[in-house]
């Protein structure tokens, strides 16, 4: 194994002592112009990189940051938002020779998490999704003393700067292209009404068919996961007057939302018109391909890596960062309505 090429290498290469070496490399003045460059170049040739490690002793950084989030560690691979939010951090921190702590924790154990990172110093700051509304956590990291971002606006006061992704024009553009298909009973099926943006799109959602003279069939709750969305789509197929179009919160309600119906015998979309919200990778390898609001969480995580490393470095006057809002894509799990409704819930049995 080729040793790693060490400060008194390249001051045995440059003809100085350790001291001119550690000063040049950390731009300390004191050394003429030439010594310097001298020293850059035996770096150079020697291949000598910074151990992260000694840099965090010399200068109080962990040289890392924090992403702490509620999920089941199980299914976090096919989550439609965070493997490609952490790609994009990855792909900043990558460049600055810096770590991204992730912990995944159970339920309600998130204030342990981030205390456990304070503690420990193991980050230098700290990315803060799921918002929740009046969200403790800001005042907990206030009070722990670490640098953060929030992952749209909490809505609240908060002293940290916000990366954004308005969800509510793709909400917005959705429920209109269901209404200029022609379909005028359009039902909801929402994430959990504790987080912001979750509430965010159900407003929109509501919003825009009240503008059109409708009210929504139904607004059922769900919890982001695909168990969620195949219990919420089997309730709205129950009711009286089911819907002919579901618009879904997330794509893994949609598309488990899509397999409920067509095992409860629908076609989609000739008899039920299905929208989801991510443009998630299985979104458009579905039968029918999903219709869908396109956000971009790899960009959405390179904006939020860079804004934290403002953060750390001690930079005070950072605006938010407006994302381009997320889109419509069209595909084929949506049409419009049957002329006449081919399917009807099954019958009650007798009591």
């Amino acid at each position: 194994m080729t040793k790693r090429p060490t400060i008194a290498d390249v001051a045995r290469r440059a003809g100085v002592s350790k001291g001119s070496v550690s000063f040049a490399l950390n731009g300390r003045p004191g050394l003429a112009g030439a010594t310097v460059e001298k020293i850059l170049a035996a770096a150079d040739e020697l291949g000598w990189r910074p151990s992260n490690r000694a840099r965090s002793l010399s200068v109080s950084k962990a040289f890392a940051l924090g992403l702490v989030i509620t999920r089941d560690p199980a299914v976090l691979s096919s989550d439609p938002f965070f493997p490609a939010f952490i790609a994009g951090v990855e792909s900043v921190l990558s460049m600055h020779g810096q770590a991204l702590v992730l912990q995944v924790v159970a339920d309600g154990s998130e204030a342990d998490g981030y205390q456990r990172l304070a503690r420990d110093a193991r980050v230098d700051g700290v990315f803060l999704s799921d918002l929740r509304y009046d969200d403790p956590r800001i005042d907990l990291l206030v009070e722990l003393g670490l640098p953060a971002v929030t992952l749209n606006r909490p809505d609240g006061e908060s002293p940290f700067p916000a990366v954004v992704l308005d969800d509510r024009p793709g909400i917005v553009a959705v429920v209109q292209h269901l209404l200029e298909l022609g379909h005028t009973r359009i039902a909801h099926v929402a994430g959990p009404s504790e987080f912001v943006h979750a509430a965010t799109r159900s407003t929109a959602f509501v919003e825009t068919l009240t503008a059109a003279g409708l009210q929504p069939v139904a607004v059922e709750a769900g919890d982001f996961t695909a168990a969620g969305g195949i219990e919420a789509t089997r309730r709205l197929l129950a009711l009286p007057e089911p819907p002919t179009a579901i618009v879904y919160a997330n794509d893994r309600m949609a598309i488990a939302g899509l397999g409920a119906a067509q095992a409860a015998g629908l076609t989609v979309p000739d008899d039920l018109s299905i929208a989801g919200f991510d443009d998630s990778e299985l979104a458009e390898y579905v039968h029918p391909g999903l219709t869908t609001v396109r956000a971009d969480p790899f960009h959405f995580g390179v904006a939020a890596a860079q804004t934290l490393n403002r953060v750390v470095d001690g930079d005070t006057e950072i605006p938010d960062v407006e994302l381009p809002p997320a889109q419509l894509v069209r595909r084929r799990s949506t049409a419009a309505p049957p002329v006449q409704t081919r399917w009807q819930p099954p019958a009650q049995p007798p009591v």
